[in-house]
């Protein structure tokens, strides 16, 4: 870890040196930007998260020169969901198609790395105090910038200062994160489905899974296990519990724009996506790839109609899932008709994963889609 003392000026500022931060700072640096970072937390920074990355957030890092391999942790080839005797899975379109199940730590220090590589200048343990006309504040003194990159987070100080306010946002929900040492089970990551709760699995390392419950506050208990997901229960038997659990929030949340004059927010600070689609870390790769080449062209506005799109598909995807969420019998018949239809489940993964347009749905994929949501109303009606 590099630790400096701020520039009097830069190219490009980033404030929060997350993954969304660091990632926008290395494609912006490869754009030929000066670029400066700071956090008031000192690296490996962690976080509650389901530690998988997906096969187009795996790409995106690949696009700004971050080329995570097996070594790094463990390669899933698809999504398994599971709700009592249910199991429907789905392979990722292609062999060169694989997600990664990574240590939030791990990956935290690997785009660290490349960012001092790449010439960022790190400023950790600095705490951003503020924005004016010219620049950022930061250590009493004023750093003078082109561009400001709101990075933040959920909690986003930048996107405070800025004045935006969300145009819309979903449930709010929690999410609990555990590691447990034992071998794992599975080359998917498993999803097991209960009313109001989700158990995520995913493989982390050769002797390791991360196990992520995501739900209300009153169904997501990481001691109740045994009791909300017994077969995952009885795959973990006695395994050792590693390090301590995690929580964080979990929901949607849209803003009406994340760009403001020369600002502009990228991961959980321009807005999120409930954790039910494992697709944080992805959307904000991407959002950094779209970023940097706004930038080199001088028109955010780019940026922003970019993000707009971008978020379109997953916020659908993540409204999908939690229709199934509280309502048991229309789960049940989602994941029954996904586990006697395998073409479909493929093809709305090879969506959510960006190798097929949405466009490029087949009308059963479409059908299977409008009879859920027609479940929905006739079972509210029989209510």
């Amino acid at each position: 870890m590099i630790v400096r003392v701020a520039p009097s000026e830069t190219d490009v500022f980033v404030v929060g040196g997350g993954p969304a931060g660091l990632a926008s700072a290395i494609a912006a640096r490869r754009n030929g930007f000066d670029v400066v970072i700071a956090d008031s937390a000192r690296p490996p920074i962690d976080k509650a998260c389901g530690e998988g990355l997906m096969p187009d957030g795996v790409a995106a890092l690949r696009r700004i020169g971050v080329e995570l391999r097996a070594v790094h942790g463990i390669p899933f080839r698809g999504i398994r969901f599971l709700d009592e005797e249910i199991e429907a899975e789905a392979l990722f379109p292609n062999i060169e198609n694989y997600g990664l199940g990574i240590r939030r730590t791990l990956l935290h220090r690997i785009l660290t790395e490349r960012a001092e590589d790449a010439g960022v200048v790190t400023c950790w343990q600095s705490r951003v105090e503020g924005l004016d006309p010219s620049g950022v504040k930061i250590g009493g003194r004023t750093v003078r910038c082109r561009w400001i990159i709101g990075a933040d987070g959920f909690h986003s100080s930048v996107r405070k200062w800025t004045g935006l306010l969300p145009a819309w946002s979903g449930a709010r929900r929690i999410g609990l994160r555990q590691h447990f040492r034992i071998r794992p089970w599975t080359n998917f990551v498993e999803v097991y489905w209960r009313n109001h709760c989700q158990a995520y699995v995913t493989p982390v390392g050769p002797d390791q899974v991360c196990i992520a419950v995501l739900g209300n506050a009153h169904a997501v208990r990481l001691s109740n296990l045994s009791t909300l997901f017994p077969v995952l229960a009885k795959h973990l038997g006695n395994a050792e519990l590693i390090g301590s659990p995690r929580g964080a929030i979990s929901m949607s949340v849209k803003f009406p724009t994340v760009t403001r004059g020369r600002i502009a927010l990228v991961g959980d600070a321009s807005g999120s996506v409930d954790a039910v689609t494992g697709d944080g870390l992805a959307l904000a790769f991407r959002q950094a790839n779209y970023l940097a080449t706004a930038l080199a062209s001088g028109d955010l506005s780019t940026y922003d109609a970019a993000h707009r799109q971008i978020g379109r598909m997953p916020r659908l995807m993540a409204r999908l899932l939690l229709l199934m969420d509280g309502n048991d019998r229309l789960r049940r018949r989602a994941l029954r008709t996904l586990a006697a239809h395998p073409l479909i489940f493929s093809r709305l993964l090879a969506v959510h994963v960006g190798v097929l347009r949405p466009s490029e749905l087949t009308l059963g994929v479409i059908e299977f889609a409008l009879r859920m949501l027609t479940s929905r109303t006739i079972l509210e009606r029989e209510a």
